[in-house]
């Protein structure tokens, strides 16, 4: 009797064992089933892009191509015209400032030219004399030299200060040291010949005594 029951035991495990062994097998079954037809789906799906894509270029209408190159040369020649345009604007504003700078300074010259007229006659306004004549004729020529001064500033001329200022290379002109006490240390203690400007400009610095 106990033979045969562990008879029964022993053909039911192997038939529980068997049924597991085939739930196995048919579960791995289907997983590869799933994955064959997921590779399947992709492939079918690149196939398919890529037989739209040739498609597409094969179907594309040579008047189609015509407009796109026809858009890209107005692209490339806008682009082109604005840059050209931005190239003529700054030699417009170029030009523009040279001409104000040449507006400005165009008296620079006729200055120049007459600066030692002007030094000449304040030279003669340094000479005295006690006659009434030579009076009357020094007094004529400061009322000269005035007139003549107020006209050439109305044109730009302005005389850069000297005596009493501090000592500025830009506008003076060092050509004697001077040991005065009654004057600070870089201090220009006389002006020995008038300095000028025009507008900004320098025409002729002042040449100047500085005290040490």
């Amino acid at each position: 009797m106990t033979e045969k029951n562990e008879s029964v035991n022993n053909q039911f495990d192997d038939q529980q064992s068997d049924d597991q062994s085939n739930s196995d097998n048919q579960g791995q079954t289907s997983e590869e089933t799933v994955k064959n037809t997921e590779e399947t789906t992709q492939e079918e799906q690149d196939n398919l892009h890529e037989d739209n894509t040739e498609s597409t270029d094969a179907d594309l209408d040579p008047k189609d191509e015509e407009i796109q190159q026809l858009k890209q040369d107005v692209q490339e020649n806008e682009e082109k015209y604005l840059r050209l345009y931005a190239e003529f604007e700054n030699y417009k504003r170029r030009i523009q400032k040279e001409n104000q700078t040449m507006k400005a300074y165009k008296a620079q010259d006729v200055l120049n030219d007459i600066l030692p007229t002007i030094d000449n006659i304040e030279r003669a306004l340094q000479i005295d004399g006690e006659d009434e004549q030579f009076k009357s004729l020094k007094k004529g020529v400061e009322m000269v030299h005035e007139s003549l001064l107020n006209a050439l500033s109305k044109n730009g001329l302005e005389k850069i200060d000297a005596e009493g200022q501090q000592f500025d290379p830009n506008v003076h002109q060092a050509v004697v040291q001077d040991e005065n006490p009654d004057y600070e240390s870089g201090q220009i203690t006389q002006e020995l010949q008038s300095g000028y400007k025009l507008k900004e400009r320098v025409l002729r610095p002042s040449m100047v005594k500085v005290n040490q």
